[in-house]
């Protein structure tokens, strides 16, 4: 640390700004703090502070004595670095949070022996908040918002995940009991929170629980029972099952005691995930109808109850992009160009650098657009078209059209904030 007698700290000045970048390397229950002036003067080699109170004061009342502007610049990580992100947007400081891509690629260009620890990481972002001073944008609190929606829709396809593997395990139950009754019966749907696979299976667990009640009993129980759970009443799918029961060849016994506790605890621990998606979705939904734009999301093509909070949750703030194509750049669907010489690629691939998610759920958003039959003077569904009718494949045309679908909605966006 550079301290004269007097106790105070010199800040140089650059460009008419005597600027102090603070740069926290974060990481788990931890942080390494290095605090730079410009030209490359420290004031503060890396130290760490640990994310508890009292430690994060100490490092307030450090920055409390400094004198110039003081800027605080972290990476986005996950949740790791929200204990101190919060501690210091209430404390009033700028904070500028930065996409990790971005740093990577300024450590990049700015080092030549590629090491890396969390005192030199330290160091490279100080260094990445001096170099870019001028264009930190500060975390504003209704990020809040977005940044809470982006938790929740990691955490959806996190139980998203553990639902198909949950699924997976129920099917492969079945297939000793009831094989083949999948076919007949959906499972869980976003949408409306209704799993009829699992509804059914619980009550009537084997095929001898189907055929020992005769054709017509049974008939009647299904019909019962579909009234009760407030499913479609058909007579047509009742005498489906009943068929596939009579002639199915169970190979786990109705009569083995754990036969019908393994099914009823597959699917007890389906419903359990269910009920934690479903949760989810409703606050990603209480919280994505509070922003501005989500009326005007949830109007495009493709784009229902389910996948607009979602799409909002991965996007964020669309002011935080300054051109549509940083937004295509960010979902990872831009072509990269390639020259060389007087050759110019045409034949690229999409980078697929960005987030995996935003293009999971702008898929689905392609899939439900191209399913529905949108109209055909719909821009999104009418280009899909046009790509599939040049002899691309249906998935090349979907990314062609999220492409395009991602440009209007950055444009229609950015209209509701000017």
């Amino acid at each position: 640390m550079v301290i004269s007698a007097a106790g105070t700290i010199t800040i140089y000045e650059k460009g008419g700004h005597r600027m102090v970048s603070v740069g926290i390397d974060v990481s788990k229950g931890k942080s390494t703090v290095c605090i730079l002036k410009p030209y490359g003067e420290i004031v503060c080699s890396p130290f760490e502070v640990m994310h508890v109170e009292k430690e994060l004061e100490s490092l307030a009342e450090l920055l409390q004595r400094l004198d110039g502007e003081i800027r605080i610049v972290m990476e986005a990580t996950g949740i790791y670095h929200l204990p101190v992100l919060t501690f210091f947007q209430e404390k009033g400081y700028f904070i500028a949070v930065v996409n990790p891509y971005a740093m990577k690629k300024y450590a990049k260009d700015n080092s030549i022996r590629g090491a890396k620890t969390d005192k030199l990481d330290s160091i490279t972002i100080a260094n990445y908040g001096i170099d870019k001073w001028f264009k930190l944008q500060k975390y504003e609190s209704d990020e809040e918002i977005y940044a809470e929606l982006k938790l929740l829709g990691r955490r959806y396809r996190h139980y998203m995940e553990q639902h198909v593997k949950a699924l997976q395990e129920l099917i492969h139950v079945l297939d000793y009991t009831m094989p083949g009754i999948k076919k007949l019966l959906k499972s869980w749907n976003e949408a409306n929170n209704k799993d009829k696979l699992s509804d059914f299976v619980d009550v009537f667990w084997h095929f001898d629980t189907i055929t020992s009640m005769g054709r017509e009993d049974f008939l009647s129980a299904y019909m019962e029972w579909a009234r009760e759970r407030k499913y479609h009443q058909s007579q047509s799918k009742a005498t489906e099952i009943y068929e596939l029961a009579s002639n199915g060849i169970p190979t786990l016994s109705s009569s083995t005691p754990s036969t019908k506790m393994l099914v009823r605890e597959a699917v007890s621990v389906l419903r359990t995930i269910d009920s934690s998606l479903s949760h989810i979705l409703a606050r990603m939904q209480e919280l994505a109808k509070t922003v501005p734009e989500y009326s005007t999301v949830r109007a495009m093509g493709g784009v229902g109850d389910v996948l607009a909070p979602k799409l909002i949750a991965e996007i964020g703030d669309v002011r935080r992009f300054h051109s549509a194509k940083a937004l295509t750049a960010y979902a990872g669907i831009d072509p990269p160009p390639y020259e060389s010489g007087q050759f110019v690629g045409s034949n690229r691939r999409i980078t697929k650098r960005g987030s995996s998610t935003l293009r999971k759920v702008g898929y689905e958003v392609m899939r439900v657009l191209k399913s529905h039959k949108e109209p055909e003077d719909h821009a999104v569904y009418r280009y899909i078209l046009k790509k599939e009718s040049e002899g691309k494949s249906k998935k090349l045309a979907k990314i062609a059209g999220l492409n395009k679908f991602l440009r209007i909605y950055y444009a229609r966006v950015n209209e509701l904030y000017s």
